[in-house]
């Protein structure tokens, strides 16, 4: 399979990348950063420069042409409201449009859960960047694309356990950033897990495990 990741040089996208690698998959990293080249590169991903922002939906089309998949995880994280909107909201449709233009069927989407960092000081910021990614759901959901989303709960650098919990509507919790990059490696190469909203948190349940619960129509926590 083909993978086009947009995001490729953060902390999911050089995550997924290795995993997507050892399955034999071929995965174009896309980044703005010439820094990040190197960091790209290691990960298993070839490197392509690229700027959701600059970037027309014709020239992202050119750059998507002949893949089979997008992974968006792409974001602003935290560089302020202007930023998230031109990434994260106008950014995914940009990228969704490219995708079907480009006749790449499965998109991928890394978004949040609803409930992350509630437990925290309301911040104009944040709550702009809570309704970005929501009304990103909201398009991507209206596109006749192959489309996946996943919300995991607040991202952990502690290492992953290979377990989770996954359905449509769960607890909130943390989820290493390991385990959301495997979630979507395996979820990716599932192609009956299609248009549906999942949400992630850390749990108990292998991942292969939770994705044939999820097909299955049986979200499972243990």
């Amino acid at each position: 399979m083909k993978i086009f990741l947009i995001g490729a040089a953060g902390g999911i996208g050089r995550r997924l990348s290795p995993l997507l690698a050892h399955r034999g998959d071929e995965i174009t990293g896309i980044h703005r950063d010439s820094a990040q080249t190197e960091t790209v590169e290691s990960s298993g991903a070839t490197s392509l420069l690229g700027d959701l922002i600059a970037d027309s939906t014709d020239e992202l089309a050119t750059k998507m042409r002949g893949h089979d998949a997008v992974v968006f995880s792409a974001g602003a994280h935290g560089t302020g409201q202007e930023l998230t909107t031109l990434i994260d909201g106008i950014g995914l449709e940009k990228a969704a449009e490219a995708a079907a233009q480009a006749s790449v069927p499965r998109f991928v989407l890394v978004s949040v859960f609803p409930d992350a960092g509630r437990d925290r000081e309301r911040r104009e910021g944040f709550e702009h960047y809570m309704k970005v990614k929501k009304t990103a759901d909201v398009y991507l959901t209206r596109t006749d694309l192959d489309w996946l989303i996943v919300r995991p709960g607040t991202l952990r650098d502690e290492p992953g356990t290979g377990k989770v919990t996954a359905g449509p509507a769960i607890e909130y919790g943390d989820v290493p950033r390991d385990d959301v990059a495997a979630f979507i490696d395996a979820a990716l190469h599932e192609p009956a897990l299609t248009r549906t909203i999942v949400e992630l948190t850390g749990g108990e349940v292998p991942i292969s495990g939770a994705i044939r619960a999820l097909l299955n129509g049986r979200p499972r926590e243990s």
